[in-house]
């Protein structure tokens, strides 16, 4: 198997919601799991990044939304073995408990720093234990668990006890190829190899159609009358935007569907993959020709995203998924690579200043954007028109480029996410 075929399996997991109140209840979950008696007091502390996502977010399963009422239903119900699935199975009993946990004070989330780097330390005490839970760059990545004042797990213990001597990698797997290495994998690789892909489209399918059937999705619901009423019509557009923003807007309404992630976000794997869907289903492409789109799309916002941080303050959803996604889509219209080198200066050029406020509904509107951005940069790239190099923050190659934008987010915008987070809380 190829290597990025390995990292594409590897990035691509359910998730169940927002991503970040699954990590947070996953969290809690997880250091409940080493305490005994009843629940006191859960603390969690986030870096700016998780405490913002999940601040207005629909909880699958719960009427409620937020930090806070993740936690708790992390204490009350949470499955830590499903990891950001852990809220798959709350019912309305462990949501009115979650709730009261609220209301008497019993739950606390603090920022704890400005950073795109993620990091949670859930705290659990119950009448007999205190159990700490550390996790640290990926959403369901414990790196230390201590009880009671003791450290019972580290992973840097563990992974000096399998690999002796041996330093950590310090550049991603996915910064060790170019445009040019992808695109030559993209056209090569068997299609058996890459088939598992498919799974996110039916997937997300099936999100859309939980959002459809709630009555909740009005954004979705008005995608479908401009759409002529019909899931697939003529018009790729128009299908593109119902497809990939009615899933997103099921996601942060908490609905009960997962997404297919891509870097840790449902939204991030929505965008990367819907669009491409809807127009090999509109212009009738082989499943062939979308299954190779979808896997540069995934790799492009994979790259991008490893410079930006999984959370920052800008929209990774629009910018680096939408990326990926715009040059999947020149792909399937037959784009070569110096069209896909345009495709990436075009939207560097135009979307790159998106803001991040958090996963609520506003991550539709977002989509909505990123998609026609996407579908215009590719129209101009395959007429030969792009914003050239010497251009804004564009660079001599697509992966200085890339890079580019990714620093933007990560240090570019840390002031900015700072101001994001005081506004919520103001807002409070």
């Amino acid at each position: 198997m190829e290597e990025l075929t390995r990292l594409i399996r590897e990035d691509m997991k359910p998730a169940l919601g927002v991503t970040e109140p699954g990590a947070i209840a996953f969290a809690v979950a997880s250091a409940k799991k080493h305490t005994s008696g009843e629940v006191k007091h859960v603390k969690v502390a986030l870096n700016s990044g998780m405490y913002k996502n999940a601040f207005t977010c629909g909880i699958p399963g719960s009427a409620r939304f937020g930090n806070l009422y993740a936690a708790a239903l992390g204490a009350v119900a949470a499955n830590a073995d499903k990891g950001l699935q852990s809220l798959e199975d709350i019912t309305r009993e462990d949501d009115e408990q979650a709730a009261r946990m609220v209301e008497q004070g019993m739950v606390e989330a603090v920022l704890d720093h400005i950073g795109s780097e993620i990091t949670i330390d859930a705290v659990v005490e119950t009448e007999q234990d205190t159990c700490t839970v550390r996790i640290r760059g990926s959403h369901t990545n414990i790196t230390e668990i201590e009880k009671n004042g003791v450290r019972i797990w580290s992973a840097e213990e563990t992974a000096r006890g399998k690999v002796r001597g041996e330093e950590r990698e310090e550049v991603p797997k996915i910064h060790k190829y170019t445009l040019h290495e992808i695109f030559t994998y993209i056209k090569k690789v068997p299609e058996e190899e890459i088939r598992f892909i498919q799974e996110a489209f039916s997937m997300n399918l099936e999100l859309l159609e939980e959002g459809l059937e709630s009555g909740r999705a009005v954004i979705a619901g008005q995608l479908l009358r401009e759409n002529g009423g019909e899931r697939i019509s003529g018009d790729c557009l128009k299908t593109a935007q119902l497809l990939c923003n009615g899933a997103i807007e099921a996601r942060v309404l908490g609905l009960s569907r997962p997404a297919m992630s891509i870097t840790g976000s449902g939204a991030h794997g929505i965008i990367a993959t819907m669009p491409l869907y809807a127009c090999q289903q509109v212009e009738e492409l082989p499943e062939e020709m979308l299954l190779r789109a979808a896997a540069l799309s995934y790799l492009i916002t994979m790259y991008i995203k490893e410079y930006s941080g999984k959370l920052s303050a800008f929209c990774g959803c629009g910018i680096a998924a939408g990326t990926g996604m715009a040059c999947g889509l020149a792909f399937m219209k037959g784009g070569d690579e110096k069209a896909i080198e345009r495709v990436i200066r075009n939207m560097a050029s135009g979307l790159t200043g998106m803001i991040c406020d958090g996963g609520n509904h506003g991550c539709a509107m977002k989509g909505i954007v990123a998609v026609d951005a996407a579908f215009r940069a590719v129209d101009l790239a395959l007429q030969g028109v792009s914003i050239e190099e010497i251009h804004g923050i564009n660079g001599r190659t697509p992966e200085d480029t890339m890079r580019y934008m990714g620093l933007i987010a990560s240090p570019g915008m840390t002031g900015t996410e700072k101001t994001i987070v005081e506004i919520m809380e103001q807002k409070g």
